[in-house]
């Protein structure tokens, strides 16, 4: 079974948990998630099977979107609910004042990561360190907020406000680090409420399936399951195509490289989708010298025009390959702070 699951992960389950209750339901070992939500998150998830694993590479670098609470008043061990908490003494900002800060965390950001995280100081995890009871001493990295506003105030509770963020931010932003720096930028102290993934690059949480609703469809039949599947090429159409003919096709999917004959295929940077005659995604490609190399092919060998099939099976660049299987599970783990909240 391949193509692209957009999940809508609920709280309690890691991420890893999701992969592996899709890959039971469809029966299909190649399985892996378009980055780590945390268990206390919700929201986006996307699942790739199949061949579309190959491609789940391209996705983990596109920008994330999330609604957040910050809650301030305490501090966490973590950055967000899930640590010890320790109350501030100072009085609580107020709306206006925590408004005001916002600008300061907009644009191209310095980013401390959390101690719970996954990113490695000499060769060890720093939450490994931070369990044992050392302090891992963590450099700040560059990340990018393209949008920060606060949407609701809660103030009911006049000790402990809580502020409703939307944030739309690059790849590898800890939402935890933004309630916690939001928190010292004020005077007080915050930590990382609930969070919930609206969009993972073009997957957005109204195209997001329930598991309630994956696990019913795998109840039906793995037709069922196969109509909740998004092509394997989703979300890059805004890729270069070019259609391929049988001649073509048939290279490319012994990785020959091709001159293609289609009028509209122009050199371009970046990968490039091509297509077989149907409009079916079997490969993705780079120009070279004039010429399209096949990098990741998706199809099986296909004939030549006028030759008996090959009966060799797929060749190393192929789909059969295990080996030029990209796996986008590694890392993720089962702990949710061991990686980034977006």
């Amino acid at each position: 079974m391949d193509g692209v699951l957009i999940v809508a992960k609920p709280t309690g389950p890691t991420s890893h948990d999701i992969v592996g209750l899709v890959r039971r339901l469809a029966a299909t070992p190649r399985v892996g998630h378009g980055g780590t939500l945390d268990p206390f998150a919700s929201g986006v998830l996307p699942i790739f099977l199949g061949r579309a694993t190959r491609l789940a590479e391209y996705h983990l670098g596109e920008g994330k979107a999330y609604r957040a609470t910050v809650c301030f008043g305490a501090g966490s061990t973590t950055d967000d609910l899930e640590g010890e908490l320790t109350p501030h003494a100072g009085p609580a900002p107020t709306r206006e004042v925590v408004e005001a800060a916002l600008d300061g965390f907009r644009g191209q950001i310095e980013q401390v990561p959390p101690a719970y995280s996954a990113v490695q100081v000499e060769g060890r995890r720093a939450y490994a360190m931070a369990r044992a009871g050392e302090k891992p001493a963590l450099r700040p990295r560059s990340v990018s907020i393209e949008r920060l506003e606060l949407t609701e105030w809660d103030a009911s509770d006049p000790d402990r406000p809580i502020a409703l963020l939307e944030i739309e931010c690059s790849a590898g932003t800890y939402i935890r680090a933004i309630a916690r720096d939001l928190g010292a930028a004020v005077g007080n102290a915050a930590y990382l409420g609930t969070l919930t993934r609206t969009a993972s690059g073009h997957f957005t949480l109204g195209d997001a399936v329930p598991v309630d609703v994956i696990r019913s469809a795998a109840a039906e039949g793995p037709e069922a399951l196969r109509a909740l599947l998004r092509p394997v090429d989703t979300g890059l159409e805004a890729w270069p195509a070019i259609r391929l003919d049988a001649v073509e096709l048939a290279d490319v999917t012994r990785g020959r490289f091709v001159r293609p004959r289609d009028p509209a295929a122009r050199p371009t940077d970046g990968p490039v989708r091509l297509l077989d005659e149907t409009g079916r995604l079997v490969a993705v490609a780079a120009w070279r010298d004039g010429r399209i190399a096949p990098q990741k092919v998706l199809a099986d060998i296909a004939p030549a025009p006028g030759a008996a099939p090959d009966a060799t099976g797929p060749d190393a660049n192929g789909p059969g390959s295990e080996s030029a299987i990209v796996s986008a599970e590694a890392g993720s783990g089962g702990d949710a702070r061991v990686g980034h909240d977006g």
